[in-house]
Parts: C-alpha cells; structure tokens; sequence
C-alpha cells in the first residue's frame, strides 16, 4: 500500500507541476517539489514522472522569480 501511495504521490507532483506553470505558481510550485520529493522517497514505481513534477515545481519557482524581477509582479497574461 505505500508504494501505492508513493505512486500517486508522483502522478499529483508531475500534475500540479503542470498546472502551476499556468495559474497560482507561488503555490503549486513548492507543493510540487515536496510530494515530488517524498514519492521518491517512499520509493515509487513512478521515478520518471516525479522527477518532472520536481522539475516543474522548480520551474514555477523560476517563472515567478522572473515574472518578479521584470515587472514587479507574480501574475502574467497572454495579452
């Protein structure tokens, strides 16, 4: 049963990564790392996929950082 759960652990870092590059960066990207961090941890089937959610969640890190430093906010739009 852990594993089971490391498993879906890694599938919700890679999603939340995902979506984090979108919308709520400032939020998803640490959550992202931690579960990404912790399915590795508890050693899940899944590597591939929690090492993207890592590298997303880092990535959200890395587009709020330059969303800030250019315009002095944590929000973008396509316009």
């Amino acid at each position: 049963m852990p594993r089971r759960d490391a498993d879906g652990m890694a599938v919700a870092a890679f999603v939340l990564g995902l979506v984090g590059l979108l919308v709520l960066n400032i939020l998803l990207g640490p959550l992202a790392i931690g579960l990404a961090l912790l399915s590795l941890r508890r050693g899940t089937a899944r590597r591939g996929r929690a090492f993207l959610g890592l590298a997303l969640g880092a990535a959200d890190l890395v587009i709020l950082a330059v969303l800030t430093s250019l315009n002095g906010t944590v929000s973008w739009s396509l316009g």
